[in-house]
């Protein structure tokens, strides 16, 4: 038995106003040619299949097209749960309809945890299930705690940790209960496979890719610990690199398919393919083995840092090559070099190179603390704006400014939650 384990597609994303339509596309069709060649029998989506809670037609064209095309592949079941992304009201509205092409989808923490454990049956032998699948989706704060007045930092980070624990656990634990009433009718030892959107502790990220910390002040990194030791495998989304949680190789993420910035211009892109050996014996363990597919490269990103020469050399390599790559570039020598875009423009018009972004670093670094011309929201994160508001309002304590940094952190995550919550609602 076979799975493929993706995430993070988030479709319908734009890179400095750039739809990138054609390289979404690009990838659900190389994904579905990989999942017909390779044989897949369960396709597992992590998480944040788009990019914003209210998709665009084009996004969501592209998601239910690519939900048939898997259809008349030999892969038999496709299980989506929700990331932080996603609107849960918005996957979970026609589950119904997709349940009719063995689209299982979880959009959000249900009253009951059975309904988050999935029994997948074999359609080539109905005799034995394929899998038990564990399919969490994103949890949020008011699925995880009880908010009190006046508790701390600490206290929330416990109790979200906690929260997390507790109901992975629950999950399982009822997985295992039916793992082991399928034994006691006759039928073979399947596995138990996890799924989560979360952070994990010391995941790996990477400038401008977009990951969000998930709860506030940087709270609740779950530990591999926290994920039960029956589950066989454990297939996570949020964070975009391809990695192991806790040098655990049968807990991973998959990492997002293409690059969502150009600081993930570098990475090698991978989906995972898990493959179970059958098991005979009720006291035999579950064993598996892992391959990872690489990802072609739809649409190249190149970033390009130094000085004026350096830079112009390395657009020359660029156009020797007849690159189609989209650029970002960041001026970073001591001369002032005002009209630096219309250089570049200059240099490079007539080809297929495309300068998504110029970032003059003299000009960032000796303006500032002024507004700029050449800054834009894209520049800034909200902490950063605050950040500068402290300074502007002489807010220098460090122990204060700690304090002031969690509060409006805290605030933040509330405003966010208080979205999704009337989101839901509606």
């Amino acid at each position: 038995m076979k799975i493929l384990h993706t995430s993070d597609w988030h479709l319908g994303r734009t890179l400095y106003g750039k739809k990138r339509d054609i390289e979404f596309a690009q990838f659900l069709a190389w994904l579905k040619d990989t999942i017909n060649q390779q044989k897949i029998d369960i396709l597992l989506v992590a998480g944040d299949i788009f990019d914003t809670t209210t998709p665009s037609h084009n996004a969501q064209s592209l998601y239910y097209q690519f939900l048939c095309d898997v259809a008349s592949t030999g892969c038999q079941h496709i299980v989506i749960i929700a990331g932080n992304h996603d609107s849960p009201s918005f996957l979970n509205a026609p589950k119904s309809i997709l349940s009719h092409l063995n689209v299982h989808v979880v959009g959000a923490k249900s009253d009951s945890v059975t309904e988050e454990v999935l029994l997948l049956e074999n359609k080539k032998d109905l005799s034995s299930p394929l899998a038990i699948i564990c399919a969490v989706p994103y949890l949020r704060d008011k699925d995880l705690r009880q908010q009190n007045s006046g508790e701390s930092i600490d206290e929330k980070q416990q109790k979200l940790v906690e929260g997390l624990k507790q109901h992975y656990h629950s999950v399982c634990k009822e997985a295992v209960l039916l793992q082991e009433k399928l034994l006691e009718m006759g039928q073979t030892k399947v596995p138990i496979i996890g799924m989560g959107h979360l952070f994990a502790a010391g995941g790996i990220t990477t400038e401008g890719d977009g990951v969000r910390d998930l709860y506030v002040g940087n709270l609740a990194h779950i530990s591999a610990e926290a994920f039960p030791k029956e589950l066989d495998y454990v297939a996570l989304g949020h964070l975009h690199s391809h990695q192991l949680v806790g040098k655990h190789s049968h807990i991973r993420y998959s990492g997002s398919p293409i690059a969502m910035g150009f600081g993930e211009a570098n990475q090698t892109k991978k989906v995972l393919i898990v493959e179970f050996t059958p098991v005979t014996s009720k006291t035999e363990s579950v064993t598996f083995t892992i391959e990872e597919i690489v990802i072609p490269v739809f649409q190249p990103l190149v970033r390009i840092e130094g000085d004026l020469d350096k830079i112009l050399h390395a657009l020359d390599d660029l156009l020797a090559r007849k690159s189609t790559a989209w650029v970002e570039v960041e001026y970073n020598a001591k001369t002032l070099v005002p009209d630096l875009r219309r250089i570049i423009d200059s240099h490079i018009e007539g080809s297929f190179l495309e300068i998504r972004r110029i970032k003059n670093r003299l000009i960032f670094d000796s303006i500032l603390k002024r507004e700029k011309e050449t800054e834009t929201l894209e520049d800034l994160t909200p902490l950063d704006i605050f950040k500068r508001c402290l300074e502007a309002n002489n807010v220098i304590d460090e122990k204060e400014q700690s304090e002031l940094i969690s509060l409006f952190n805290e605030s933040l995550y509330a405003i966010e939650n208080m979205k999704h919550n009337d989101e839901d609602e509606s």
